[in-house]
């Protein structure tokens, strides 16, 4: 299977809404506090978004919208990364499906 690179994925985000998540450390933080133990939110699904894998976040929408959006991860997060903004501009950008 070959990946294809979305160079612009996080600069598309960017203009849906205040998306931060370049700032993420994947310290592991997030994951640690999170009610429902959703190891790839936020840290790795981030990390796909730099690296422009628009096709596996697209393959992580569940993961996406079982967010709680409790902000237990953005409250704990030593970066300040808006983890819950940054989740609502995903959960957008995955609904609008023109990409």
């Amino acid at each position: 299977m070959s990946t294809v690179v979305h160079r612009d994925l996080a600069d598309e985000l960017r203009l849906i809404g205040s998306y931060d998540a370049e700032a993420c450390m994947n310290c592991g933080v997030c994951t640690a506090v999170c009610p429902l133990e959703i190891a790839l939110l936020p840290r790795r699904l981030f990390r796909y978004v730099e690296l422009g894998l628009a096709d596996r976040v697209r393959d992580e929408s569940e993961t996406v919208f079982s967010c709680l959006l409790c902000r237990a991860c953005e409250e704990s997060c030593p970066a300040e990364v808006h983890i819950t903004e940054n989740v609502r501009v995903l959960r957008h950008w995955l609904l609008e499906g023109s990409h």
